[in-house]
């Protein structure tokens, strides 16, 4: 009934608006449920209250509150059919059909995988309970444990399995509260490396749910994994749910969350299973937001102004050709398709204090992007440009995928490649990286994420040691910044070879006159002498040398003792910073 009410109203209504949704609701299918005592309408008469749109019943390891509720629904309507209906049950048929001609609910299960990690799987609000029920079982929740809804029910199948499994159904993937208690983050956990970049980055991973979206600051989940480290370079949608397990918060302070106290907007063309997928599996960001209230909607580009210019992000007021603006464009353009991918927004600043100043006429604009890449580009970008508002103003928003066809260059022979906020020319050594990897003889970079095979355990060596035991201690450098790796004097002028730590490339032959910006910092700061090991202050074998404020984030010159030797990094920024590092910086 909820399937076929819903799909009667989107015929009718196509216009495109912003909805409201909550994807994580428990009910008394699950035995924590904290209000077993209350019952289906309940819940959805809490929804509409919270104004939802979209909702999906996720039990523990069950769908047995799903179908609870369709069979008491089954129930009504054929006592209807027979008609041997009392007046209360008359009354509860039609309070059920109002809502869910409101609210489309959706079937799905909160999975628990090995090691305990959650991932909320969401289906099509037709799709058969005895079909999630075989899916259940397919990913090995015991059967006798099929219908208790306990989050504990023994060994299952593993994190990526459940992925591949889940969407090869139908379904939208979702990591559960994935930075908290459970998530695939894996924030507190001994287990890291390969295992967290999988677990986040997986293909058939669809969006991250997350409890900090509302939050501001360089350390929210959003931002870690907006595609700006190397290691992360696949940006995740990120959206909030209640995880509600019951009807309405005790009080301010209560943890517990009720139905819709955490909420998600969607921009959707048609309350549709199908529309919400489109969007949840897409990769326009601005399509999704926390909800705010209708008085204090979210700005993406102001949002975005906010965080400033990074690898993956980058602002022009202008596009005019005159002063070179629209150049300065294309430059942007064809860095970030050689590096990560990214976002560029055109008719503001970076400065978020500044107010922007728009773009006139937006659609001749964009044709005009879009003329002029296609006639100075070579080869073809894969790219989209559009337009959003921003306190009133249009802006145009380009959005640039990771290049396929490496390397893009303007006007035939100028490769550009951005270097955290900046972007500036290829050298030689990165241009030879460039087509390497463009013939597939390296796997680097956003073409070639490493993905390793479903895990069982953590991994071990063949003592059988665990291989955070083995490693414990070890700490992995930073993935920004530069070391300079060696030096060599040649006729009165020093030689550098540069270690660029986002992507590992070696730069050979560098002086100081032909450095870039950060690299003529490092390779000043070589030449003048680092400080003596015995003046660092340590911190076990990591130390901070130095930190300085750089437009809207912190860059630190970094130390790191290894077998003897000791490594100086040079311009670290907060996204090259793993747990170690971050954990060192948070105590100063």
């Amino acid at each position: 009934m909820a399937g076929r009410s819903r799909q009667r109203k989107t015929r009718k209504s196509s216009r495109r608006q912003w909805r409201r949704m909550d994807l994580h609701l428990h009910t008394p299918g699950s035995n924590d449920y904290q209000e077993p005592h209350i019952s289906y309408l309940d819940i959805l008469r809490q929804a509409e209250i919270r104004g939802l749109d979209i909702i999906a019943f996720t039990d523990h390891n069950t769908v047995a509150g799903f179908a609870a509720m369709k069979k008491e629904i089954e129930q009504l309507l054929w006592l209807e059919q027979l008609g041997r209906m009392e007046p209360d049950e008359r009354r509860q048929l039609d309070e059920y059909r109002r809502l869910l001609e409101k609210i489309m609910v959706l079937p799905g299960f909160e999975f628990t995988a090995t090691f305990g990690f959650h991932i909320l799987g969401v289906f099509p609000s037709e799709t058969p309970v005895s079909f999630l029920e075989h899916l259940l079982l397919t990913l090995n929740i015991p059967s006798d444990l099929l219908d208790q809804g306990s989050s504990t029910v023994g060994a299952t199948s593993d994190v990526l399995t459940a992925y591949r499994v889940i969407n090869a159904a139908g379904g939208l993937v979702i990591a559960a509260h994935a930075n908290s208690n459970n998530g695939v983050v894996m924030r507190g956990l001994d287990i890291g490396g390969q295992t967290r970049i999988a677990y986040t980055q997986d293909p058939n991973l669809h969006v991250l749910e997350v409890t900090d979206l509302e939050k501001r600051g360089r350390y929210t989940t959003r931002r870690f994994f907006d595609g700006s480290k190397p290691e992360y370079p696949r940006p995740m949608r990120c959206i909030q749910g209640s995880d509600a397990h019951r009807l309405a918060r005790e009080s301010a302070q209560s943890k517990s969350l009720g139905v819709g106290e955490r909420i998600t907007e969607i921009l959707l063309d048609e309350v549709s299973f199908e529309a919400l997928a489109r969007v949840l599996k897409g990769n326009d960001f601005a399509l999704t937001r926390p909800y705010r209230g209708p008085a204090n909607p979210v700005d993406f580009v102001q949002l975005a102004r906010e965080e400033g210019e990074s690898i993956v992000q980058t602002f022009h007021p202008s596009m005019a050709q005159r002063g070179g603006n629209m150049d300065r464009v294309l430059r942007d353009i064809c860095a970030l398709a050689n590096t990560n991918g990214g976002t560029i927004y055109v008719g503001a600043s970076a400065n978020p204090q500044e107010p922007p100043a728009g773009v006139r006429e937006p659609k001749k604009a964009i044709e005009r992007l879009y003329t002029a890449v296609s006639n100075r580009f070579s080869p073809e970008i894969d790219l989209h440009i559009d337009s959003l508002t921003s306190k009133g103003k249009p802006i145009v928003r380009i959005t640039v995928q990771p290049g396929r066809d490496l390397p893009y260059a303007i006007d035939d022979n100028k490769f550009y490649v951005r270097d955290e906020s900046e972007t500036n020319l290829a050298v030689r050594d990165e241009i030879v990286r460039l087509v390497e990897r463009g013939l597939g003889q390296i796997e680097h970079g956003p073409t070639a994420v490493p993905l390793p095979l479903p895990v069982p355990a953590p991994p071990t060596d063949k003592s059988g040691k665990r291989e955070s035991e083995k490693r414990k201690g070890k700490i992995d450098p930073p993935r920004t910044g530069v070391e300079i790796v060696s030096s060599e004097k040649r006729q009165g002028v020093y030689y550098h070879t540069v270690r660029d730590l986002r992507n590992g490339n070696l730069i050979k032959n560098v002086t100081r006159k032909s450095a870039r910006k950060l690299w003529h910092y490092a390779i000043t700061q070589t030449e003048a002498g680092p400080p003596k090991p015995d003046s660092i202050k340590w911190q076990g074998n990591i130390a901070i040398l130095d930190q300085r404020k750089k437009r809207d984030s912190v860059w630190y010159d970094l130390a790191m003792r290894d077998n003897g030797d000791i490594h100086y990094y040079y311009g670290v920024t907060d996204s090259g910073l793993n747990d170690d590092w971050v954990a060192l910086i948070q105590k100063q």
